[in-house]
């Protein structure tokens, strides 16, 4: 599996979607040199954090417009310079390979790599073992050195576990409150705030998600994999790990067996990626269609106008689909 298609291409697309983050996505010159702490973020997951983290205190640009795919997202020079003239750069490594390249090429300090911030997985293509998650231990997480080859076969949709992204947040507020000690003790309280939210919306899926009438769902392809280990789910993904791809007949038919020996009601597809396949599916399933959005970005389509707004979108849709009581 290639992280690298495993990006979900239009959805990341969306990267960054709040308007105070696309107003200066674009203006290189409101980038590096201002009198705030000048992050670069990558995509949308992580200017979120950057934003709700640095508060008043940051100047947040995303490298990643609304509508590009953000795995095949190519770095301009203008944006280099912007690397360049920054305070931090906050990325996901092994999530858009132009920007890990570009990062560790720019003489900016704080590097600072979402991936070492909590435990990536290798989930494959489809369901999950939920007892994979029990073991894991907290101790190391931001040392954790993998391979280049074990970094671009895991899993890099953390953002989509309440719990893992606040792991993330914790680690992205320590490395600002180390590059900015001015100001440490408001990254502090933010990311306490920040954790807060998130341990409450995590508290939210537990409890929507714990009685319902079938474990399993279908998907686009396989974004899901930590929210469904985290919730004792099983994600079904019709094309696998990559968007683009076509499923075979045999994994239609698969697909259509499984729908009706699990229960499921429900095919779920992306709003930026072709919807085509899930509706034949669907189809030929007499199942339903619905979205379940893998947050890569927010856009004008999006069911909400942030990542908590967007996540509790999902965990409505996700208890009317697994028919929760």
């Amino acid at each position: 599996m290639n992280v690298r298609r495993h990006l979900i291409p239009a959805a990341l697309a969306s990267a960054l979607g709040l308007g105070a983050l696309t107003a200066c996505s674009s203006d290189s010159a409101a980038t590096g040199n201002t009198d705030k702490f000048d992050v670069v973020a990558s995509f949308y997951p992580m200017a979120f954090l950057a934003e709700q983290i640095g508060g008043d205190h940051t100047n947040v640009t995303s490298l990643t417009e609304p509508g590009q795919e953000p795995h095949d997202l190519e770095i301009s020079t203008q944006q280099r310079a912007q690397l360049e003239e920054a305070d931090a750069a906050l990325y996901l490594k092994g999530l858009q390979p132009a920007v890990d390249e570009a990062v560790s090429q720019t003489g900016i300090k704080t590097k600072i790599d979402a991936a070492t911030l909590t435990h990536l997985e290798d989930h494959g293509t489809g369901g999950h073992s939920h007892e994979e998650e029990e073991g894991h231990s907290e101790e190391g997480h931001s040392e954790e050195a993998h391979s280049e080859e074990e970094e671009h076969a895991r899993d890099p949709h953390v953002w989509l576990d309440p719990v893992k992204y606040a792991e993330v947040a914790q680690g992205v507020g320590k490395a600002f409150e180390k590059a900015d000690p001015d100001h440490a003790a408001d990254y502090k309280k933010n990311t306490a705030a920040l954790v807060k939210k998130l341990n409450e919306l995590n508290g939210d899926f537990e409890n929507g998600l714990k009685d319902t009438k079938t474990k399993v769902f279908f998907t686009n392809h396989a974004a899901f994999g930590y929210l469904a280990e985290r919730y004792g789910l099983t994600q079904e993904a019709i094309s696998g790990l990559d968007p683009e791809s076509e499923p075979s007949g045999a994994r239609v038919r698969e697909l259509q067996q499984e729908a009706k020996a699990d229960g499921v009601t429900t095919v779920f597809y992306e709003t930026l990626v072709s919807d085509k396949t899930a509706k034949t599916l669907a189809k030929d399933a007499k199942l339903k269609t619905d979205v379940l959005d893998p947050l890569e970005g927010i856009t004008g389509k999006s069911r909400g106008d942030d990542y908590f707004q967007v996540m509790e979108a999902n965990l409505k849709a996700l208890r009317t689909a697994l028919g929760a009581k």
